[in-house]
């Protein structure tokens, strides 16, 4: 849930976050957690999961998530007609079954049987045709419908010339059976169904709140595993089993999402028992590693740079090369992240289909060492000429982590030795730069160059490459092809590419397409990529069933199997 805006790393579904990087799902490497002790007593079913770095959730509705964070808590309440498996695979859930017509354009839902509402109220498939529709119109000010764009006349529902999409392209057949019809056959279909903003949610409590329905959420407005007993805006969000999730019933008795403070703190409370689990930051990985309840795993995660083509110096092809050239990814990895992540050019991480072994950086090499020769000289080539004649340049990134903070000052740091820039730093609250960076779309601010994180919502390329460079991207908020510079039109090109790939039925020359495409963008600095993220967490050795996967999502089912151990 867009490191996942949009699972920003912090989305998953996740993330993100955007923050999943430091908060991120867990469990032990290579499977469940396990232990052979006997379940605890009920009394004891009492998971406190802590949300770090944020102050309170950005949101808890499924048509409006960006973070990863807010995702964690979501998913455990609501769900839709297809999610995740632990092990990424995308299988039915609301809905017992589907089918797809032979054109590849009609998906047919038969729901399960008797589905209710956390309140025990009947849930049919016009309550999921409401949902989904209801991401999309323009009332709702969704800044992630765009996962739902395949669908026929979203373009024309979504700028309101069409008032819904119901009898459309979403298409109620009766209680039990939906169809969905989209515009164009793509095979990552079902995977954009898993984002929640296709998640069913209680319209009774919409009509009577309006936009302070999540407020209310203990009145029933869940499909999921869990349903909410309280939330306090500045302590956090309590969940219980749903007494009428159609699927086992969990064994925890309750999830405290609470809201920790910063990193440092969080790290240190979960060491004082005040936790469950808890992402370690880097400055504490060399001795978490010697501990029993460490447990690691790769992460489909990228944390990257962004510049805006819109924003002077970053206009220029050759200052966006010479910043990027400029930095040892290497040094920042070691002696910053101590090791947590892994140096990185690419823009797809290791583990997604249609990774790029043979990518090349900036330099036209796979060294992710700082080029300082090349630097300079890009810098000198551009239409500035040197950093004395540059305007000022600011760099946002966001509050609540050490390793960010540290990270942020060692970047700005290597910019000053190698290119003599000084560039200013501010930081914000997660939630605050996500909402500059929507604003950035199209627009020569609030954000110049700002750093994030971006956790895969399922794993194909279009989720990477599409979503935050293809045109009309919802997350093209950097303005790659949309802008007036000299590389503009080969952007626009490569923007093309992406469409075409997105549509090619063919596997593997897909996959070609997109791999070709990334160079291209890797060539026109669409990001400055620092590293590919690793999962170091500590877990409570009595949690057992706790399983972790490069994905960070736990399926509503595998909740069945989660619980403490005496």
């Amino acid at each position: 849930m867009q490191g996942s805006k949009k699972l920003r790393v912090a989305l998953l579904p996740t993330l993100l976050a955007l923050l999943a990087l430091f908060v991120a799902a867990c469990g032990s490497s290579g499977g469940p957690s396990t232990n052979s002790g006997q379940m605890a007593s009920p009394d004891k079913q009492v998971f406190r999961y802590p949300e770090s770095a944020i102050d309170d959730f950005g949101t808890l509705d499924p048509a409006l998530v960006q973070n990863a964070s807010d995702s964690v808590a979501i998913q455990t309440i609501f769900t839709g007609l297809v999610q995740f498996k632990d092990d990424g695979t995308v299988v039915d859930q609301l809905a017992a079954s589907h089918t797809v017509s032979s054109d590849g354009l009609t998906y047919s839902f038969t729901l399960k049987p008797g589905l209710k509402f956390s309140d025990g109220s009947p849930l049919t498939a016009n309550d999921v045709a409401y949902s989904i529709n209801r991401a999309i119109i323009p009332a709702t000010k969704s800044p992630v419908s765009g996962y739902l764009k395949l669908l026929k006349d979203y373009d024309k529902v979504n700028s309101g010339k069409i008032p819904s999409a119901i009898g459309d392209s979403i298409i109620v057949k009766d209680d039990t059976h939906i169809d969905l019809v989209i515009s164009k056959p793509a095979a990552y279909f079902l995977q954009t169904l898993t984002y929640p903003t296709s998640y069913v949610v209680n319209k009774k409590l919409i009509d009577k709140y309006g936009a302070e329905w999540t407020n209310h959420l203990d009145e029933g407005a869940s499909a999921g595993p869990f349903k909410v007993s309280s939330y306090n805006h500045s302590k956090g969000l309590d969940v219980v089993p749903n007494s009428n999730y159609y699927g086992t019933q969990p064994k925890l008795q309750k999830i405290q999402f609470i809201f920790s403070g910063d990193t440092d703190t969080t790290y240190k409370a979960y060491l004082s028992n005040q936790y469950d689990v808890v992402g370690v930051p880097a400055a504490n990985l060399a001795d978490a590693q010697t501990r029993k309840d460490y447990h690691t795993n790769p992460s489909l995660s990228i944390s990257y740079l962004s510049l805006n083509y819109l924003s002077k110096p970053f206009d220029d092809i050759n200052v966006r090369k010479a910043f990027s050239l400029a930095l040892d990814k290497d040094l920042l990895v070691q002696s910053v992240l101590k090791g947590a992540g892994i140096p990185t050019n690419h823009l797809l991480p290791e583990g997604m289909p249609g990774y790029a072994k043979n990518l090349k950086g900036v330099d036209g090499t796979p060294s992710t060492k700082a080029n300082v020769d090349m630097a300079k000289q890009a810098l000198a080539a551009s239409s500035y000429g040197s950093a004395a004649k540059l305007p000022p340049i600011t760099l946002t990134y966001y509050t609540g982590s050490t390793t960010a903070k540290n990270l942020i000052t060692a970047i700005q740091q290597q910019w000053k030795d190698v290119l003599g820039v000084d560039v200013k730093t501010t930081a914000v609250e997660f939630s605050k730069l996500v909402e500059l960076e929507t604003s950035t779309h199209a627009s020569s601010g609030p954000l110049q160059v700002w750093y994030l994180a971006w956790i895969a919502d399922y794993p194909d390329p279009q989720d990477w490459l599409s979503v935050f460079f293809g045109k009309g991207a919802d997350y093209n908020d950097f303005n790659f092809g949309q802008n007036n510079g000299s590389a503009a039109s080969q952007q626009q090109a490569i923007q093309d590419q992406l469409a075409q790939a997105d549509v090619t039925q063919d596997q593997n020359q897909r996959l070609q397409m997109y791999n070709d495409a990334e160079q291209k963008i890797v060539d026109q600095v669409g990001w400055i990529p620092i590293d590919q993220g690793k999962s170091n967490v500590l877990i409570n050795p009595k949690l057992h069933g706790y399983v972790e996967n490069p994905l960070g999502v736990h399926s509503p089912d595998s909740w069945g199997n989660i619980y403490f151990t005496t």
